[in-house]
């Protein structure tokens, strides 16, 4: 495994997204620990998740609370892995993600994150989306409180644009560390969030990194193959006896040194597979046959 920098810390090059383990379509609880417990034999030590990762109307913090027994229940070493997780967003019982960026909300989410996640402050915790109808500066005040309080011992922003983190880290300095918005080789409009983390020293971390990705294959849907728009990826992917994925990851990583993905996994192996790309180094000349 390779490390990359997060606010300081040293950081696995490639995290886990732990989304998947929770909301509809989630592994029984043996599956979803062993997950887990894969990608921390595997060097990863970035476990992302948020209060919202539950099924629709049920209580928050299902997967905070399953991250925390999957540590609990780990043999061996976790004094190095970073919990980053999330509030501002919930899922009311129709499936939908709404969005409340009080500061009042997010005092009270981030509250009941520190409990669920059963540690004396959360190591990154994250604006999962900014709310149009609450002022940016007031949400971003609220996290600037809970740092100053020893609730939090770094901030992150999700969703955001290049004009939200300016202005989040005017209000946070050097304790603004991230951004996480989507971003793969499908879905790139945040080049310039991207570009502006590298000349402030953020760590971007792309979700969803794997779209086109992983929703192709090398025979693709009735034997079409994949994407032809995606098609290097599997090319390379070929040519090196790796998966696609791994290419892909290994893609993202060399975009820029802040670069952290965290591919979500809700099987054992395909975490593994994933944290692989860590040591994938793609040379030049294969990089520029990717689009």
């Amino acid at each position: 495994m390779r490390y990359r920098t997060l606010g300081g810390l040293k950081v696995s090059a490639v995290g886990l997204g732990a989304m998947p383990l929770s909301i509809e379509g989630r592994p029984d609880e043996e599956r979803a620990l062993a997950t887990v417990h894969a990608a921390l034999e595997a060097g990863v030590t970035l476990l992302d998740t948020a209060d919202s990762y539950h099924l629709p109307g049920q209580d928050p913090g299902h997967n905070e609370l399953l991250l925390a027994r999957a540590l609990a229940a780990y043999g061996g070493d976790t004094d190095g892995v970073l919990v980053a997780t999330k509030g501002g967003r919930g899922r009311p019982a129709d499936g939908s993600w709404t969005v409340t960026g009080t500061p009042a909300h997010l005092r009270a989410a981030a509250e009941a994150s520190l409990k669920r996640l059963g540690v004396e402050a959360i190591g990154l915790y994250q604006l999962h989306k900014p709310d149009p109808a609450v002022p940016f500066e007031d949400s971003v005040g609220a996290l600037r409180d809970l740092l100053d309080e020893g609730k939090i011992r770094l901030a992150g922003l999700s969703n955001v644009t290049t004009e939200q983190i300016r202005r989040a880290h005017a209000i946070l300095g050097d304790r603004l560390v991230s951004v996480q918005n989507r971003y793969s080789p499908e879905i790139r409009d945040s080049d310039p969030q991207l570009r502006l983390c590298a000349e402030l020293g953020l760590a971007f971390l792309p979700w969803s990194p794997l779209g086109g990705i992983s929703r192709s294959s090398l025979d693709g849907p009735s034997g079409q193959g994949p994407d032809p728009r995606y098609a290097a990826f599997h090319e390379v992917a070929h040519d090196r006896a790796v998966s696609p994925q791994q290419v892909c990851l290994s893609w993202l990583l060399s975009l820029s040194p802040t670069v952290i993905p965290i591919p979500g996994a809700s099987r054992p192996q395909t975490i593994r597979d994933s944290a692989l790309a860590a040591e994938l180094e793609l040379t030049e000349e294969e990089l520029a046959r990717l689009p």
